[in-house]
């Protein structure tokens, strides 16, 4: 089979796997160790967590970004509870109903302007508290950076931590691009997430170069109960969870995960400004660019006719408004050359 060659724009899952990963699964790759996470790769994981997010932080790997999902929500949460968030969050667009089929939880969903909860938005679910006729909303859920590609800033992640911790909830943060917003904001992964008062965090890694690695980051560890159990019980439990381990301290060990996040973000600048200087009627960028997400109306015909060289779609809530995805392995190149395919 002969490897394709065509960049893609249309996600950032569509890249291949970074070169240093691939080299950190080599060397994991010798002789015999505990399994599942009894083994070296998995004890410096935790230790690298500790550093990242703060001494209290418990990492549990894990692989895939649903399978963290669910898992963080239904250790934080009992059979009777509901999670608030955005209608466009991937835990309720995007993973087939995976938080309420497996994990038996409800989605409480609010409408958002720009895909970011605020305490007065997440106020209009955030209501029945011992109501027994109405599933009790007993936890925030937000995505960072948010399916329309906007970041949370630490102050507003903090607003959301006390306005859930006032009502006896929990912060879960999706994170499945948490560097591209900290590498926007200049800001470290804990002031995203520990330092704000998130609970407990998604961390991502596939959308980052990884080949299948993700992991849940118990950042209060009162906030859960019985993680180890339910990551079995959720099929996320990986015997040769080396592999898994290996992959995210390539990634979070040694800083690339900053680096991918910088280059995939300076790649959509570049492309949003190239949008906006092309001068091709109707196209438009549709919203400022804050990550590696670049939203665009224009003509069908127009993305046709891109969409002959390169890969991307229609954003499904809008027609015409379409979305191009950066990843770490995109070029200046690649920009340039879907700029001129824009251009006709």
């Amino acid at each position: 089979m002969v490897a394709p060659t065509t960049r893609s724009f249309a996600s950032d899952n569509w890249a291949g796997v970074h070169p240093e990963v691939l080299a950190a699964l080599t060397a994991a790759n010798s002789g015999h160790v505990p399994a599942y996470g009894g083994d070296p790769w998995t004890a410096r994981f935790t230790e690298v967590a500790r550093d990242l997010f703060g001494p209290d932080a418990e990492a549990f790997p894990v692989l895939n970004g649903t399978g963290a999902n669910v898992l963080a929500l239904q250790a934080a949460l009992p059979r009777w509870g509901a999670v608030v968030c955005a209608r466009t969050a991937h835990i309720n667009m995007d993973e087939t109903g995976a938080p309420e089929k497996t994990g038996g939880l409800k989605m409480l969903t609010v409408e958002t302007p720009d895909g970011k909860l605020t305490p007065e938005l997440a106020a209009r679910e955030a209501w029945g508290f011992g109501n027994e006729h109405r599933a009790q909303p007993l936890a925030l859920s937000i995505s960072q950076v948010t399916e329309l590609g906007t970041c949370y800033t630490p102050g507003e992640i903090r607003a959301l931590a006390d306005f859930a911790h006032e009502r006896g909830m929990v912060l879960h943060v999706d994170g499945s691009r948490l560097g591209n917003a900290a590498a926007r904001l200049g800001v470290s992964l804990a002031a995203l997430t520990t330092e704000a008062g998130a609970d407990l965090l998604s961390l991502g890694g596939t959308k980052n170069g990884l080949l299948g690695a993700e992991a849940v980051i118990v950042l209060r560890p009162g906030a859960v109960q019985g993680m180890p159990y339910l990551r079995k019980i959720n099929l996320q439990l990986a015997s040769k969870m080396r592999f898994v381990s290996a992959q995210l301290l390539a990634l979070y060990e040694g800083g690339l995960w900053q680096r991918s996040a910088a280059h995939t973000n300076a790649m959509a600048a570049r492309l949003a400004g190239g949008i906006a200087e092309l001068a091709v009627p109707g196209v438009a960028l549709a919203q400022p660019v804050e990550s590696n997400a670049v939203f665009v109306t224009m003509p069908r015909e127009v993305a046709a006719r891109a969409q002959a060289q390169f890969t991307f779609g229609p954003w499904p809530a809008a027609p015409d408004m379409y979305r191009l995805m950066c990843a770490f392995d995109t070029t200046e190149a690649d920009v340039d050359a879907l700029l001129n395919a824009l251009r006709g």
